[in-house]
């Protein structure tokens, strides 16, 4: 997509695939590497640049693969290492890059390094991990809390003392402070690097570095920190201060892009959770000796109606404020959030088809690099689940509450007439394959012409030849109705021109108020608007052109 071909990630559009939920080919009800290699035809066909691929690592799956015990070993679940050979092989052949998940910030606590690091506080690893004494009372030593509920410390009684854990006890947080631990995990990166990857996506790469003083964080002065949870929850009552987002953390981010720096073409994708995770992501790509690009949650948060104007064009500006040569990646959706389907649609589980294709427009003609996330071309929605199918353990923690992330990970439907809709042969899947993702299904949406998946193709198709939209600056439309945005993308002399309906009602945009002349403006690509007499454009719900 780019000029200098290592730079081939600038305005990709990019594909998430989530590989327990993708294909089973084995018939164990789970998805594996032999099934993302019999549909990478199909992930080609949509017109992607590459694929991140979800956590495949060996683990014992308290977190479903985030939870590593053994970095460079794939979990027999998902195959076996010349599985992932020769998918990269096939993904390389079409002309797809290939980045894989790093959980780098936590283990497993079945992991070599915490088994050997719980067993005393003299062994080579004792300080591998984050160790503290309790307070004089027996109680945890500050008062950091899990994002995934209670105190982030686990009193381990073998060693005597508490480890750090963000997530999941079964996570132990590593201890990045101590230069022995930053140099092993670039060695885990390295071998993935060697093998042929195109990218390393890091997973809650701001968790990594702690305060050393292991210092209290402070109180909200009003709970309700950036969150898909429409209710109050611990772990939003703090500033986090003093357990993630921390200075020292640029050390290990400059060693790792140097590492990066030793494989031409590759890049690094870092998300950032943070109160304030549009800095921050800024700041993790500012220059050339950090990160190449970050995703925040600023697009997969908000609850109920498409938000308006003003909502996107704030993100999107701040981002581009700060300091530095900063590139923005964007998602709406992924494994951890509701789908956006469903989650701006005003309902919990249903969708609106011209929404999705709003969003997909959207979503890939920002500044940015775009990540999809399997099943956005087929517009799914959330899926309920009953609570005896939940899996997810934040899910169990929170339900009724919320179901927690299984609502988007349920299997990808192939296949309308077949079992579990062509996901697997099994009896049993880890997660049900959804009745409401019957219609939907890929073999529907192949034969309609007017699906999400052909607009898909269609609109990637035409993207690939308007450089601007993929590499160019952006600049917003003032004077607009609230629910109407408009920017332009440039490059060089190319100008286009994107205007979005963000309602559910038919609205009316004149070429005054867009500052254009109709006979200078020409239909580029559209599949929703109709040309009012010359004097403007008239938007269905949730309808969009492009003009140039």
């Amino acid at each position: 997509m780019a000029d200098d071909p290592k730079d081939w990630w600038r305005g990709a559009v990019m594909y998430q695939i989530y590989p327990r939920s993708f294909l089973d080919t084995t018939g164990s009800g789970t998805g594996d590497l032999k099934g993302i290699i019999d549909k990478l035809d199909y992930v080609a066909s949509l017109g992607v640049e590459g694929i991140w691929i979800s956590p495949f690592f060996r683990s014992p799956m308290k977190d479903f693969g985030y939870d590593i015990s053994d970095y460079r070993s794939v979990d027999p679940m998902f195959g076996d290492l010349d599985d992932f050979k020769a998918l990269l092989r096939k993904a390389h052949d079409l002309g797809l890059k290939i980045i894989v998940d790093m959980v780098l910030s936590h283990t497993s606590r079945e992991h070599p390094w915490f088994i050997e690091s719980k067993m005393d506080k003299i062994n080579p690893k004792a300080d591998w991990y984050v160790w503290a004494d309790p307070k004089i009372d027996g109680s945890p030593p500050n008062n950091w809390v899990s994002i995934f509920g209670g105190s982030a410390w686990h009193f381990d009684v073998l060693r005597g003392q508490y480890y750090l854990h963000n997530f999941l006890t079964d996570q132990p947080d590593l201890n990045y402070h101590n230069p022995e631990v930053v140099e092993a995990v670039l060695g885990e990166c390295r071998f993935w690097l060697g093998l042929g990857v195109d990218g390393l996506r890091l997973d809650v790469i701001n968790f990594c570095t702690h305060d050393k003083e292991l210092l209290d964080n402070p109180p909200r002065d009003q709970h309700g920190a950036a969150s898909q949870l429409d209710f109050p929850d611990v772990y939003s009552m703090q500033y986090h201060v003093y357990d993630k987002s921390r200075p020292e953390n640029f050390n290990f981010l400059r060693k790792l892009r140097a590492l990066l720096d030793e494989y031409p073409g590759t890049m690094s994708l870092a998300e950032i959770g943070d109160d304030d995770s549009v800095k921050v992501s800024a700041a993790y790509t500012a220059s050339d000796d950090v990160l190449h690009t970050a995703y925040s949650f600023s697009f997969m948060m908000n609850k109920g109606r498409l938000p308006d104007a003003n909502f996107f064009r704030k993100h999107i500006e701040e981002q581009a404020s700060y300091p530095g040569d900063s590139w923005p990646s964007w998602a709406f959706s992924n494994h951890d959030v509701v789908r956006a389907a469903s989650r701006w649609s005003g309902t919990d589980f249903d969708h609106d088809p011209r929404l999705s294709r709003l969003l997909m427009a959207l979503l890939c003609s920002l500044r940015g690099t775009a990540f999809i996330y399997q099943g956005e071309e087929l517009g799914l929605p959330e899926v309920e689940i009953a609570y005896a199918d939940i899996q997810d353990p934040w899910g169990r923690y929170l339900y009724p509450k919320w179901q927690g992330r299984d609502g988007e990970r349920t299997p990808m439907p192939w296949d309308a007439e077949q079992k579990n809709l062509g996901f697997s042969k099994a009896d049993d899947t880890w997660l049900p394959a959804s009745e409401t993702h019957r219609d939907l299904a890929v073999s529907v949406q192949e034969e309609d012409l007017k699906s999400q998946l052909h607009f898909t193709r269609a609109l990637l198709a035409w993207r690939k030849t308007v450089p601007a939209l993929a590499k160019g600056d952006i600049t917003f439309i003032d004077g607009l109705p609230v629910d109407v945005l408009a920017f332009y993308r440039s490059l060089g002399d190319q100008r286009v021109l994107c205007v979005f309906n963000l309602s559910a009602y038919e609205m009316t945009v004149s070429c005054e108020a867009l500052g254009l002349s109709p006979e200078a403006a020409e239909i580029a690509f559209d599949q929703s608007v109709v040309n009012v007499e010359g004097e403007g454009y008239v938007l269905p719900a949730y309808g969009f052109v492009f003009l140039k």
